[in-house]
């Protein structure tokens, strides 16, 4: 069969199938393009040509359109995927963000950017960045740190090999991650008479990988001889579908567990066993009980730094770790007795074992009473609101005295946690949330309520700003019956919204709730935190005697700003017109954008969690001499890896 190497790419997905549980999909979707010279001739053709069932989206950012991938592909739990190709050099480099961000997180992205000339006849071609001692490296080489695949293809029979080996990555759910297949733009245009079995359909199964029995006895011995131990509840649950299977395991055996924020919603909150999310974005509720936990079990987790709130949470004398996790890799840290399986798998066969050994905990009324105290609190924070110059924010200190500023010019009543309230009473149950960056990730793992599973998506392994959007028109396209509203601040929108505009292209409806506090407001908390001034992270003109950023507060209209796209827009500065915009929104055909204005300072701060982070330790300033003091303390009581 003879086609060009982009025809037969084209092909060869479309070929691409997945089985779950029985049932077989296709396992791409579509592919997001954005064409340039250095793919528009290539695989814009064989696009063009043929795209079978494949859809065709046009991004309007390579970073955005690989994120909306990435997000769709993490929305369907890894089941069906969409691809992306990208011109060489800037479109190409814009995508390394993106790759970055999957492979953090996990998720399978397969990434198709152009590159230079293999024949290097027109060297330098447009966009190549040339290497004197080394001809051989474009821009695709930076993907290589930030991908689980990359390969060059500088001949078209190298496709095949290539191909078999992207989808073994891509469908390999231990080790998945970003895929990149730099193509130069000649190859894509070359022919070869490629062999008709190489386009067979091909389906792919996830590996559900069983307990090892050694493992699993090893394990089991040390349930048995622990008496508070604290499951935590990562990603790997989800992908697994083993929400349900967790949930009766903790009931049984009166194990409570805490959420990351990959694996919140797996189970819905009001669980009994459920005491919210734990680490530095956590609660008090599941913080007091991983500090006196015994045995820490985390299953399909990473035990990032925010999780284990820099290593420093777990304080019992005693504690030891279990860690069930697909990848071996994962499941080694914290020197913990490792279960390399498959979640549900897992949680199956040690619920097989601990029946015979009739297990049960010694927790009494203490999951059911801190569960309680932290709805008290959740309740107090719904229900803060802003009435005077005397008012105290909940991150006091910091810019009290500007409060009184920023509400004269965001003309806002609404403290951000009471903003977050408003929203979670008022919109359906059956609504996804997505979010990323900012405050916003902390005040969601502790106070959003999820009354259906699968419905907060939140990227934290890369916390990357600018995923928001575009990671809703992804879940969107994943979950089209749903209603998806974006989680953003006003820094991280400023930084990446262009796929509202694909939104509106595609007919996809999102709903953009957008937090304008006027400035960088989480970095602005961990300066000021550590001891700095408010310094480069407020949105203020330049003083032009100081020539500091000290000026008056920039104000932006962030509806008018995506009323241009066509989107349905709303500015909500009090609680009853942030009520009045959800409801409206709900009615509405294309995608929206709610300007909410809060003050700054108001949204929440950390419940029993540390978080390491570098503090100076030679300053002029006496507060940032002390905060370094204090890290030294704290790190002393932390695990040392």
């Amino acid at each position: 069969m003879k086609l060009t190497t982009s025809q037969a790419l084209v092909k060869f997905l479309n070929q691409q199938y997945i089985e779950v549980e029985g049932q077989e999909n296709k396992l791409f979707k579509g592919i997001f393009t954005i064409f340039g010279h250095g793919n528009v001739l290539g695989i814009g053709q064989a696009l063009e040509e043929d795209s079978g069932d494949l859809e065709v989206y046009q991004g309007r950012n390579e970073q955005g359109m690989a994120h909306a991938a990435a997000a769709f592909a993490k929305q369907k739990l890894h089941q069906q995927l969409i691809a992306c190709t990208s011109s060489v050099g800037p479109g190409s480099a814009n995508m390394v963000t993106a790759a970055a961000t999957a492979t953090a997180n996990n998720i399978p992205l397969l990434l198709i950017p152009g590159d230079t000339f293999a024949s290097r006849q027109p060297d330098p071609v447009l966009q190549q960045i040339e290497q004197a001692h080394d001809l051989t490296i474009s821009t695709n080489d930076a993907f290589k740190p930030v991908s689980k695949y990359w390969d060059r293809i500088t001949r078209p029979e190298q496709l095949m090999t290539t191909l078999i080996n992207a989808m073994r990555v891509l469908t390999r759910q231990a080790e998945t991650g970003a895929v990149t297949l730099a193509i130069p733009q000649d190859v894509q245009t070359e022919a070869y008479d490629y062999p008709d079995y190489f386009f067979e359909k091909r389906v792919h199964r996830f590996h559900k990988r069983k307990p090892d029995d050694y493992e699993l006895n090893q394990v089991v011995s040390l349930i048995k001889g622990k008496r508070r131990p604290l499951i935590i509840c990562g990603g790997g649950v989800r992908y697994s579908e083993a929400g349900n299977v967790l949930a009766s395991f903790c009931e049984k055996y009166i194990i409570p567990f805490a959420e990351t924020q990959a694996g919140k919603s797996a189970v819905i909150s009001d669980h009994p066993m459920n005491l919210g999310g734990i680490g530095v974005t956590g609660n008090f509720a599941a913080n007091r009980i991983a500090n006196k936990a015994d045995l820490i079990i985390g299953i399909g987790t990473r035990f990032t730094d925010f999780t284990t709130s820099s290593k420093q949470l777990f304080q019992h004398k005693d504690v030891d770790f279990v860690s069930i996790n697909n990848s071996d890799y994962h499941a080694s840290k914290l020197d913990a007795y490792k279960l390399v399986a498959d979640a549900k798998m897992a949680l199956e066969h040690l619920d097989q074992q601990l029946l015979q050994h009739d297990y049960q905990t010694s927790y009494m009324d203490e999951i059911n009473n801190i569960k309680k105290e932290w709805q008290e609190e959740v309740r107090r924070l719904y229900n803060i609101s802003y009435q005077s110059s005397d008012f105290t924010p909940e991150i006091e200190g910091h810019l009290d005295e500007q409060l009184a500023e920023y509400q004269k010019v965001l003309q806002a009543s609404l403290t951000q946690t009471q903003a977050i309230g408003v929203i979670n009473q008022h919109i359906a149950d059956d609504s996804i949330i997505v979010g990323s960056s900012g405050s916003l990730p902390g005040d969601l793992q502790r106070m959003w309520i999820n009354r259906r599973p699968n419905t907060y998506h939140l990227e934290y392994g890369y916390s990357c700003m600018g995923y928001e959007i575009s990671g809703s028109l992804g879940v969107k396209l994943a979950s089209p019956r749903q209603e998806v509203y974006a989680m953003v601040g006003d820094g991280s929108y400023l930084m990446l919204h262009s796929e509202l505009i694909t939104s509106i292209q595609e007919g996809q409806k999102i709903n953009v709730l957008l937090f304008d506090n006027a400035g960088f407001g989480c970095i602005n908390n961990l300066q000021m935190d550590h001891g700095m001034g408010s310094f480069g992270t407020e949105f203020r003109k330049r003083d032009q005697q100081t020539r500091q950023l000290t000026g008056e507060i920039l104000p932006i209209s962030y509806a008018e700003n995506a009323a241009a796209y066509g989107v349905t827009t709303y500015t909500a500065t009090t609680p009853e017109e942030l009520i009045a915009a959800l409801e409206d929104a709900k009615k509405q055909p294309v995608s929206t954008l709610i300007d909410i204005k809060v003050l700054p300072k108001t949204m929440t701060h950390g419940y029993d969690a540390w978080w390491n982070v570098g503090v100076a330790e030679v300053a002029t300033k006496s507060a940032i001499q002390q905060s370094s003091k204090a890290r030294q303390e704290k790190l002393a009581s932390a695990r040392k890896y």
